[in-house]
């Protein structure tokens, strides 16, 4: 009878402890589950889309950043009197003088151009060596080239927090990857920066008439700000603890 006794207390004692460690595991799990918060395949599929936007932004960016036709300059083409004449087309780290035929030249233009007809000589500017190529530009074009380097810096590091949101599965990092898109508009300020260099050199000497028009690399970099202002929009919209049409639409979504 004594040791039916003890058996039976003896059992009753390791079921008690066996439930007790189980409720702790429970708590952990439950504790674990609150703190991690995935994300649907649907947002995900917003976040994908949002980042191709941006990403598209951020090519623009390169693509502007890296070719010399921000601003072309043009003589008349019967300024020097003879059968060629010049102009000069420049970006942030290099300027080009193309020397061209009048004879190449559409008749209806006055100025000397375009320039895209060959005949170039280009040359990189010596922003963080000696700053001799950066009299050009009163010194300024070296403000707009650090703006515009910075503001790259921006949309990598914003490139990098979507990479690291989509790998992990959370919304953590949609917010500072917004600010980082939404930062990176110093890119438009680069080129505000960068015309009143060009107006400057432009009122700095009236002995040559000068034609000036920005180019194409700043509809680029103009673009680019753009999209990537309405990229960073979007991901503060998708780093909201609820989507704002869940609000207008309450019914449809909880039959859903």
């Amino acid at each position: 009878m004594w040791s039916n006794f003890f058996v039976q207390q003896d059992e009753e004692g390791r079921a008690g402890v066996a439930g007790q460690s189980g409720g702790l595991a429970g708590m952990k799990g439950g504790r674990g589950q609150r703190r991690i918060h995935k994300m649907s395949d649907s947002q995900e599929g917003k976040i994908k889309l949002a980042f191709f936007v941006s990403i598209v932004g951020v090519t623009l960016t390169v693509l502007g950043m890296g070719t010399e036709f921000w601003v072309e300059l043009a003589q008349p083409k019967n300024f020097s009197g003879n059968q060629t004449c010049q102009m000069a087309h420049y970006g942030l780290w290099k300027g080009c003088i193309r020397t061209l035929w009048v004879a190449d030249i559409d008749p209806e233009r006055t100025s000397c151009g375009p320039a895209d007809l060959p005949g170039s000589n280009c040359t990189y500017f010596k922003f963080f060596t000696s700053g001799e190529n950066a009299v050009i530009f009163k010194k300024t074009t070296n403000k707009a080239a650090i703006l515009a380097l910075l503001s790259l810096t921006m949309m990598v590091m914003g490139s990098i927090c979507i990479a690291m949101s989509l790998s992990k599965g959370v919304q953590f990092f949609l917010k500072p990857a917004s600010f980082c898109f939404i930062l990176s508009v110093l890119v438009l300020l680069s080129v505000l920066i960068f015309h009143q260099s060009v107006l400057a050199l432009l009122s700095s000497d009236h002995s040559i008439p000068l034609h000036h028009e920005l180019s194409w690399s700043v509809a680029c970099v103009g673009s680019a700000g753009a999209i990537l202002i309405f990229g960073g929009v979007l991901f503060v919209i998708l780093a909201l603890p609820f989507s704002p049409w869940q609000k207008c639409f309450p019914h449809k979504n909880n039959a859903t």
